[in-house]
């Protein structure tokens, strides 16, 4: 199973660098096994049955990315270097994990002074990363961070536009809970309020897991054979609560649908140890590519994802290899909006037995 299998050509101008308004103004490819077509997400609860289950990521995304000040007192006088940070998640020692542009600029014990008050010292360095210790902690952290942090609007965006207020609001969902994640859990930011009223007035179902996403789900595959290739770790929680009602609705002949890649991959980690939706916290560095025994999903709502990244092996592996190609194919010459802030999918795989490619 090589790369290449995943790859596919897209035009740039079809990346979106702001999102559909309203949020469910976004358009909806609807692929029943190799069946396409075009809808938009507002329809959503068209293509649902009573009884179907939503299982929605309620990580909140933190604004992750600072800018600050590194002053140094030498023989020159005093210098300085504009230091930018992007938070990647807490260690267990209190301190920060981050990327640090430039790193080779910042000497160990220095400090990088931001605003708000807020100002962080590096401690250590390993595997390219930083380990910074901030001056402030809980909700005093978190209160500072708000001001002086922007929201970390993934690579192929920030290297168009710099993120903004707008997108404060744009990249959350308006169920983020959790504070934890550095992405956003994308195929969610289609839903509002009133597409949320629709569905459970449908007799849809939703439930909310917690997994909080990491960087590294934006890091390139590096490997030709794919299958060797070793998975980011990320945090997540299936509660109990959330747990039974999965598995009544399963017992209830209704289906089980991820909204997005996060809560897909969250849930049937859930599942892997009895075969079944099971509570369960923890890290999870699961990888979903053909061939893979899905266990809870019946179908996903998702984005459009990056050419040669795990996210098209994952759907790779829920619809089949072939399908996944037409349904790009026929994206591509209808010109959807492609990536975080695109357009949506919703993926109903055929049943086993007729699966061919």
């Amino acid at each position: 199973m090589k790369l290449s299998d995943f790859d596919y050509d897209l035009p740039e101008t079809l990346i979106a660098t702001r999102p559909a308004r309203p949020r469910s103004a976004a358009r909806l490819l609807v692929a029943e096994g190799s069946r396409i077509t075009d809808a938009h997400v507002g329809d959503l609860p068209d293509w649902l049955r009573p009884g179907d289950r939503l299982v929605l990521n309620d990580t909140r995304v933190i604004p992750a990315r600072l800018s600050g000040t590194r002053r140094r007192s030498g023989a020159q006088g005093e210098t300085e270097a504009r230091i930018e940070v992007t938070l990647l998640e807490p260690r267990a020692d209190g301190a920060w994990a981050a990327m640090v542009k430039p790193l080779k600029k910042l000497a160990m014990g220095e400090t990088v002074v931001f605003s708000a008050a807020l100002s962080a010292t590096l401690e250590g360095k390993a595997d390219g990363q930083a380990h910074l210790r901030f001056n402030l902690a809980g909700d005093d952290f978190d209160a500072a961070l708000e001001q002086a942090g922007a929201m970390p609007l993934p690579p192929y965006i920030a290297a168009r536009r710099p993120a903004d207020a707008a997108d404060r609001d744009d990249y959350q969902t308006v169920w983020a809970r959790h504070s934890g994640a550095v992405a956003a859990p994308t195929a969610s930011l289609h839903f509002d309020d009133a597409l949320l009223a629709a569905l459970t007035a449908k007799g849809v179902a939703l439930t909310h897991v917690t997994l909080h996403v990491g960087a590294g789900t934006f890091l390139p595959v590096k490997v030709d054979d794919v299958t060797t290739h070793k998975m980011h770790a990320e945090w997540g929680e299936v509660t109990p609560q959330a747990a039974a009602e999965i598995a009544a609705t399963r017992a209830a002949g209704g289906r089980v649908i991820p909204v997005g890649t996060t809560a897909l991959r969250l849930i049937e980690s859930a599942a892997r140890a009895s075969g079944a939706i099971a509570p369960w916290q923890g890290e999870t560095d699961i990888f979903i590519y053909p061939g893979f025994d899905f266990r809870v999903t019946d179908a996903l709502m998702t984005n459009f994802h990056l050419p040669k990244s795990t996210l098209m092996m994952l759907v790779s592996a829920l619809m089949g290899h072939e399908t996944v190609r037409q349904i790009y194919a026929h994206a591509v010459t209808h010109e959807y909006r492609f990536f975080s802030y695109g357009d949506a999918s919703l993926l109903i795989p055929r049943p086993k037995t007729a699966k061919a490619d």
